[in-house]
This record gives structure tokens, sequence and C-alpha cells, in this order.
């Protein structure tokens, strides 16, 4: 682990552009220029050079500007070998500087080449790059040894914390990466959920209003067949057109349940109980429910008359809502069918697929659904959180 890290190259998301902010990022600029207006006039200033020696000062100076250019640029991209002998080439430059007396240039080169080295060269040659540049400028130094070891603990300080800053820069970076990789992820799955979710409405109030109409026009049929009086075949198929209108209203109410319109789950009971003629009792302490608790009781209540209706024409059904300190159970009875009654032929119209719909929806909230005979009848008892 420890050879991994001295050959590592610093977080390249700590390098991009992107990753500084806009103050930073103008604070940044100023400071280079400053510095490039001092190495200037430090450098051609005071009269030092005049004719054909300031003319090569100059040229030196943008010799200095195109190899610092290259090296910030290769050490960005993470390319040792070209930063490398750029590191060299600057090197020996700033003692050409220092050999013609532009002893500022020259030590701008070294400290500058050693706290870049620091910063975004991989540790090992980042340390032998930084120990080249600031032997140089230990060997041409004319100060005292305090005020060199002074300057370079200083440059090492400044390299270390720089590197640390662009460590931190590049982890939040790489978390805010992922962080709108988990939204936008999150966002995909609502959509799916989202879209599941109205297929499931659409299916459901389909399936309820098309399997009550099949169940009228079967009645229809049946009595066709035994010849049964006309009057009585109208009602049954004057009963199917009003399941028809009402499955119109059923799936503009899935639609505008899907936007957060929903009719209270205690009137809708009571709209289905008179329709169906089925008795309605309400227990605990009615209160409002969460959107899918409450789509799941009314599409359950639906299924469960509808499967009375279908399976046992004729017997007594029985619709009880209870409110419950963290849940809300629908329980929904039909007693033994009578005698006489098309129970084969109507039973074999279904689709087969709504306790199993129903079973779904409660599971997707935590919930339970229990169905099956009881006393003769049938049963179905569906418990959500709420």
């Amino acid at each position: 682990m420890a050879g991994w890290y001295w050959t590592r190259w610093p977080s390249r998301e700590g390098l991009e552009r992107e990753a500084e902010s806009r103050p930073r990022w103008v604070l940044a600029m100023f400071g280079r220029t400053v510095l490039l207006v001092v190495v200037c006039w430090g450098t051609l200033g005071g009269g030092k050079y005049s004719g054909w020696a300031e003319a090569a000062a100059a040229g030196g100076l943008l010799v200095a500007a195109g190899l610092s250019t290259g090296y910030l640029h290769f050490t960005r991209e993470q390319r040792l070998a070209p930063s490398l002998g750029l590191a060299v080439a600057m090197i020996g430059a700033a003692w050409l500087a220092n050999a013609g007396q532009a002893y500022l240039l020259a030590d701008f080169l070294w400290c500058g080449l050693a706290v870049v080295a620091l910063v975004r060269l991989p540790p090992a040659p980042g340390v032998l790059t930084a120990a080249g540049a600031l032997g140089s400028y230990t060997a041409a130094s004319w100060a005292s040894w305090l005020s060199i070891v002074t300057t370079i603990g200083g440059l090492g300080l400044l390299g270390y914390l720089l590197r640390l800053d662009i460590e931190a820069r590049g982890t939040a970076r790489r978390l805010l990466v992922q962080e709108r990789a988990a939204r936008a992820a999150e966002a995909e799955s609502a959509a799916l959920a989202e879209r599941a979710r109205i297929a499931r409405e659409i299916h459901d109030v389909l399936a309820h209003s098309l399997s009550a109409q099949l169940v009228h026009l079967e009645a229809a049929r049946l009595m066709l067949d035994a010849g049964t009086d006309r009057e009585q075949i109208r009602e049954r198929v004057v009963a199917a057109r009003r399941m028809a209108q009402d499955g119109l209203v059923e799936t503009r109410q899935a639609l505008s349940a899907l936007r957060g319109e929903l009719t209270p789950v205690g009137e809708f009971l009571v709209e289905l109980a008179g329709r169906e003629r089925a008795a309605l009792t309400v227990t605990g302490t009615p209160r409002p429910l969460a959107a899918e608790a409450a789509l799941a009781v009314r599409r359950t209540a639906q299924e469960a008359v509808t499967n009375v209706r279908k399976h046992a024409p004729g017997a007594r059904c029985s619709v009880e809502l209870r409110y419950l300190a963290e849940a809300v159970e629908l329980e929904v009875r039909n007693s033994r069918t009578q005698r006489g009654e098309p129970f084969g032929e109507l039973a074999a119209s279904g689709s087969g697929y709504g306790l199993l719909g129903m079973r779904e929806r409660a599971e997707l909230l935590g919930g339970t659904l229990l169905a099956g005979p009881e006393d003769g009848g049938w049963r179905v008892l569906l418990r959500v959180p709420a």
C-alpha cells in the first residue's frame, strides 16, 4: 500500500478547472498576473541589460514562459515522461538565467518548479524533482543558511497544503458526481414506479369495468337461451350499459387519483355499497389516508364486490372498513349463494387475475390480503399501513 502511495497521481478531478469556484479562479488569475509582472520587471527593469543582452533576456523570459506552460499542461494531464523532461529543461534554463544575472527569473523557475512538482506529480518523482530544483536554488543562492532553510521549509509546506487542497476538491467533486448519478437513478426509478402505478391503476379500472359488463352480458345470454322474459333481459343489458358508463367515470377518477385528486374512501364506499346493495359498516375514527393506501382500499372493494356479483349472484354482501391505530382494514363478506342462480357459467366468465392483483397491490404497500371460503360464503380481508 505504501509503495502504491508513492507512485499515485493526485486527484485528477481536483485539477479540473470546473472544480474551482469563481472567486478562487479570479484570485488565482490575479496572483499569476502580479507574479508575471514582478518577474518581468525584475528581469528587464533597472537598466541592467541593453542592446543584444536585453533582447536575449526577453527571449529567455519567453522560453521560461513556454517551458512553464508546457510543464503545467503535462502535469495537469498526468503524463510523467514529458513532465520530467520539461522539469529538467526548466532547471537548466534557470541555471542559464542565473549565469546571465537574471537571478529573480532563476529563483522563480526553481521555486515554482518545486512547488508544482510537490502538488501535481506522484510523491516519489515529485519529491525528487523538488529536491533537484531546491538543491539548485540552494547552490546558487547567496543568502544565509537560515534564510535558505526557511525558504525551503515554507515552499515544502506550501506544496503539501496545496496538494491536500487538490485532494479535497477532487473528493468533493467525485462525491458531487456520485450524488448527481444517484439523483438521476432515483428520478429514473421514480419515473418507472410512476409508470407501473399508472399501468396498475388503468388495468384495475378496466378489469373491474369490463368484468362487470361481462357478468351482465353473460347473464343476458343465459336468459335468452332459457327463454326468460324480455324485460329481465333488458335489465341485464341496461346494467351492462351502466357498467360501461361507470367504467368511464372510474377511469377519470383513476387519472384524478394519479394527480392527487382522490374522493375520500368513506364517500366512495358509501356510493359503492349503495350501487351494489351491500351493507356498509365503518368502525374507528375516520381519517384521511395516503394516496396509495386509499387506492388499495378502493380497488380491493371494487374487485371484491364485483366477484360477489359474478360468482355468488343473489348472495348478501357486507363491507366493513376499520380504522386502526397504524393501519386500515377492509373486509368484504358474502353469504352462501341461493339455489337456482347461474353460478357455474357466470363464474367462468372472469379472467382470474383479480385476486392476484389485489394481493400484489397490498404487498407493495407492506400490507396483507387474505381471501378464502368462510361459513359457506367468501371473505376478503385487506390490511395496509395507514
